[in-house]
């Protein structure tokens, strides 16, 4: 149901311009452990599994000699092209659990926002098959929960926000995306007790802030595969839910 959302030029424009901004924060965690585990060596090639519109591929240029982002939608590869401002970064249609590179090619497997579609076993052996000797894989989501901060009025904001988070929340458990929320709640524990690997941290809690207008807001909460699916499903629900929580 997901990818079937996912692989419409519509939403892929919608995605890439109200999904949650790139956070630095993990970016730069990612980069750090990459650093340490490969004690410095020149970094050849990252891989982004998942990349969608290409927001967390494109801060991964710098640091790589290429970087490959991979998604299974057509429409998000095609999005991720069309804003594609880095010489070493190309894009192709592949699934996680068939990566597209050779044997120990791969310095970094990176995953942003993504992995909680993915058939975590075969990622992971995909992902073990791919890297160098002290390769790195490193995938991380956020928690749908967020407070919002606004002179005093950040109570009765909140208040408004956590209902429509609510709904739109429980869209994930009647269309068959449970365990792809379930992750997500989990803060990637379970995916973390997967990966069968014995150095390898797991990091929760991570606070990130972002400064965002009203109308951003809406634009993340339509940006959100479960938004699209209860508008396609019911149409006038979703729309109510929006302007009801737009006018409080």
């Amino acid at each position: 149901m997901a990818a079937q959302v996912f692989n419409t030029m519509p939403f892929s424009l919608l995605y890439h311009k109200y999904m949650i901004p790139v956070s630095n924060e993990v970016t730069s965690m990612v980069l750090s452990y990459v650093e340490e585990k490969t004690n410095g060596r020149p970094l050849d090639m990252a891989l982004d599994v998942g990349c969608g519109t290409g927001r967390y591929t494109l801060p991964l240029a710098p640091h790589f000699k290429k970087v490959l982002g991979i998604d299974i939608c057509d429409s998000q590869i095609n999005v991720a092209k069309r804003y594609n401002t880095a010489n070493n970064v190309s894009y192709m249609v592949a699934s996680a659990e068939r990566l597209p590179v050779e044997n120990n090619s791969v310095d970094l497997v990176s995953s942003g926002l993504a992995a909680h579609f993915f058939t975590i076993d075969k990622f992971v052996n995909e992902s073990v098959r791919v890297l160098k000797t002290n390769g790195c894989l490193a995938a991380h989501g956020y928690h749908p929960s967020s407070e919002i901060e606004y002179r005093d009025l950040s109570h009765g904001l909140n208040t408004v926000m956590s209902e429509m988070w609510d709904t739109l929340c429980q869209q994930a458990y009647t269309t068959g995306l449970s365990e792809a929320a379930d992750h997500m709640l989990n803060q990637y524990h379970t995916i973390y007790e997967t990966i069968d690997l014995k150095d390898k941290k797991w990091i929760k809690d991570i606070p990130v802030k972002y400064q965002m207008s009203i109308s951003e807001i809406f634009g993340f909460a339509r940006s959100l595969c479960t938004c699209q699916i209860l508008l396609e499903k019911n149409e006038k629900e979703a729309k109510q839910l929006l302007a009801q929580t737009d006018k409080r």
